[in-house]
């Protein structure tokens, strides 16, 4: 049985790659100043764009993916003969998830032979999109859909990601962090070092003194904690800190003999809650 990969927007790969890969993406859909939008990667509302709303002032939200849109992607491809491996966002940061499992559920009646596993990538940002890189090349070197499966089940967390952000506020705000956790984020200068723990839920690991400290760290912690670097593709995403990124690039290649690396931005609903100046930086290690 042909095999679909399926993802959500949440994962924060590049349009191109996701396009010339063939993985079918479900979008989340996001708010600001008064209008609604689906997150389909800067094609309708540029990144520059919605950073500079956010710079400006605005304030965005973020909403589910509902079971509905779910069942109407699934249905799709189950309809073309595809087995399907959808592989979502953290359930400990979104609903979604849980939206998907509902999805499968219902569409059982309708078509009891159907084949969709949903997996919890316990992961965000371009962490799920490292999940799904490495999905696609387990396709493409002919995997069966259960080796691909229970690769990702095992690997999940090993995904160790590191991420500095300008301010605490926008996680606050949207739940994502408690009023506890965001206060050091009001102390003058500091960067906090954030990763997600095996739940895939948030937490602050260090309060680092200055910007240029904190992008030191995540090279350190890519240092300490990666292994078998050759054989690895390192991601690293953006909250529109492009010039950032690429430094980080240099840095990392300087510092430990990957593969390669990978560049994109950190889409609309990952940052309407880590705002601009956000850098990420996802590799995998023996453990979180």
């Amino acid at each position: 049985m042909k095999i679909k990969i399926i993802t959500d927007s949440c994962c924060d790969l590049s349009w191109e790659y996701l396009k010339n890969n063939d993985v079918e993406v479900i979008p989340f859909p996001y708010f600001i100043n008064g209008n609604e939008y689906i997150d389909d990667f800067g094609q309708t509302l540029s990144y520059n764009d919605f950073y500079g709303c956010i710079r400006n002032g605005s304030m965005p939200t973020t909403s589910q993916i509902t079971a509905f849109t779910y069942m109407e992607t699934f249905k799709k491809y189950i309809e073309e003969g595809y087995s399907i491996i959808y592989i979502g966002f953290s359930s400990a940061l979104s609903q979604t998830y849980n939206n998907s499992l509902l999805a499968i559920e219902q569409l059982k009646e309708e078509y009891p032979h159907g084949d969709i596993t949903s997996i919890d990538s316990k992961s965000a940002s371009v962490g799920l999109g490292l999940l799904v890189y490495y999905a696609c090349e387990m396709l493409r070197d002919g995997k069966s859909k259960e080796e691909i499966i229970n690769w990702v089940e095992n690997n999940k967390l090993k995904v160790n990601h590191w991420f500095i952000i300008d301010s605490l506020d926008h996680l606050r705000r949207g739940g994502r962090l408690s009023t506890a956790g965001a206060a050091v984020g009001t102390l003058l200068d500091v960067k906090p070092l954030l990763n997600l723990d095996n739940e895939g839920g948030l937490r602050v690991v260090k309060k680092i003194r200055g910007r240029k400290r904190a992008v030191k760290e995540l090279v350190n912690e890519l240092k300490s904690g990666i292994v078998n670097p050759e054989e690895q593709v390192i991601l690293i995403n953006h909250g529109d800190c492009l010039e950032e990124a690429e430094k980080l690039r240099k840095d990392v290649l300087d510092a430990v003999p990957v593969k390669d690396t990978m560049i994109n931005y950190v889409g609309p609903v990952i940052g309407t809650h880590t705002g601009p100046g956000m850098l990420c930086l996802v590799f995998l290690g023996e453990k979180r």
